[in-house]
């Protein structure tokens, strides 16, 4: 179709109540559309937590090694590492919605796969690919409720949205624990995920689009102002292995805030897949905690994910949006504030988490009540989220909505490398050097990352100004 001289596609809102804009949908849409990506994202990291409990069943079921038994839940998370490399970029040209739509079930499909396999190879790429078809519920949520949330709303929701997938790792084994009390069979952790994910893909039903650049695409073909036709297969082809594939790499190689955003997260998450592997070992070994006493103890590690929600929101109300009123007075109601504001909580969880940790190490080693440990273990968990939603809120106000969603998949690949990681060699670490010296070793290595975000608050301006991509430099 010829485009009429003069006449231009649309580039941006109409204004500031353009009732397409998601920010501007009903209060009971853009909670319901936000609900929907959470709890999806939720029982993606459920499903892959959910094994843990189940290994030694595994191992007895299918005759294979501990060693071997391991490889369902760490190569879960090499699976979540690959897949928001062509989700994320995927959703930002088709759209958030599309992406939900079609790749929840086919991850449906592999749990389901998993769960009537016979031998552990096949156990194991089903759960691969299971994790790479949901890896895009994860990475594109945060994107999404980026979509529909004011400046003065973001930093709360998110917050409590960073809590939801984390308290999915922590809880599941919670849950794995006591299903396998009740049934002895490991197959019944998997029916779990699936149960959750059919109910909460029917909600996705009843929600709209919320990428802007293909909302307004639509817009301009309804209207006649660009042709709707395919791009030629030629173009097509190029276009997803030079753009959607590249660019989360491209941005985790070249942009020095995804590099040490992804790499200070990777290792957060690496290290609650060691609490993971190595929490009922700790309590059996030198508690004596039989079966029951071992599944309840994952119990302290959730409640330490979801409480760091809470001085989030607090931040975000009382030091980040009394800065933003001030910013916009001086600089005019659209101006975006620079997002250094966004680390205060990242500030004080990176010192918090290591000697969280060293705590926690030697008091379980010396054997002291059992109680502090697991204390500790929910602080180290809830400076884990501190860390994590101050780095990403920063990361995402930096590339917004236009490249947010890639720069949340290539901090996801990091972050589930390390976590596929970790589970191969924690357990073996912690027989070996003892939970003190096991521990103080994890302490050591997030001590040496602490920086990352002080770097961030003083050189942010300076970094983003450098930056090859849009940011609010």
């Amino acid at each position: 179709m010829e485009q009429p001289e003069g006449i231009h596609p649309p580039t941006d809102w109409t204004g500031s109540d353009d009732p397409d804009n998601p920010r501007n949908f009903p209060l009971a849409r853009r909670f319901l559309g936000i609900a929907s990506v959470t709890l999806l994202a939720f029982v993606s990291g459920f499903a892959g937590a959910i094994y843990a409990p189940a290994q030694d069943a595994v191992m007895d079921a299918m005759d294979c090694s501990s060693e071997v038994a391991i490889l369902p839940l760490a190569l879960y998370n090499l699976g979540m590492a690959f897949g928001p490399i062509v989700g994320a970029p995927l959703s930002e040209t088709y759209g958030r919605k599309a992406v939900y739509i079609v790749t929840t079930p086919i991850f449906i499909l592999f749990i389901v796969g998993a769960i009537v396999s016979k031998t552990i190879s096949s156990l194991i790429l089903c759960r691969f690919f299971a994790a790479v078809f949901g890896s895009s519920n994860v990475s594109n949520a945060s994107a999404t409720i980026l979509d529909y949330t004011h400046d003065k709303d973001r930093g709360s929701v998110l917050a409590v949205y960073y809590a939801i997938p984390t308290v999915a790792a922590t809880g599941a084994p919670l849950v794995g624990g006591f299903v396998m009390l009740g049934t002895g069979d490991w197959r019944c952790t998997q029916w779990v995920p699936i149960i959750l994910s059919g109910v909460f893909y029917c909600l996705l039903f009843f929600t709209k689009e919320t990428y802007k650049a293909v909302i307004l695409r639509r817009r301009a073909i309804r209207l006649g102002l660009v042709s709707g036709s395919r791009m030629n297969k030629g173009k097509g082809f190029r276009h997803f292995f030079v753009v959607l594939f590249q660019r989360p790499i491209h941005m985790l190689l070249t942009e020095p805030i995804v590099t040490f955003v992804s790499l200070y997260n990777g290792l957060l998450f690496g290290l609650l897949y060691a609490f993971v592997t190595s929490i009922s070992w700790v309590f059996s070994e030198y508690y004596g905690f039989d079966r029951t006493g071992q599944a309840l103890s994952y119990i302290a590690v959730t409640p330490g994910t979801f409480v760091a929600c809470i001085p989030q929101v607090f931040i975000d109300k009382f030091f980040f949006q009394q800065r933003l009123r001030s910013w916009k007075q001086i600089h005019g109601p659209d101006a975006r504030m620079p997002p250094e504001a966004r680390l205060i909580s990242a500030l004080a969880g990176s010192f918090l988490l290591p000697v969280s940790l060293l705590i926690l190490s030697w008091t379980a080693n010396f054997r002291v009540h059992w109680i502090v440990p697991m204390v500790f273990q929910g602080l180290s968990m809830f400076s884990c989220l501190l860390v994590y939603s101050g780095a990403n809120l920063f990361m995402l106000d930096t590339y917004g909505s236009l490249y947010g969603a890639s720069a949340s998949g290539a901090m996801m690949f990091s972050r589930y490398i390390l976590s596929c990681a970790f589970p191969l060699f924690t357990l073996q670490m912690f027989e070996g050097l003892g939970v003190g010296w096991a521990t103080t070793l994890l302490a050591f290595v997030t001590l040496l990352l602490a920086p990352i975000p002080w770097i961030f608050w003083v050189y942010g301006p300076r970094i983003r100004k450098a930056s090859k991509y849009e940011t609010t430099s």
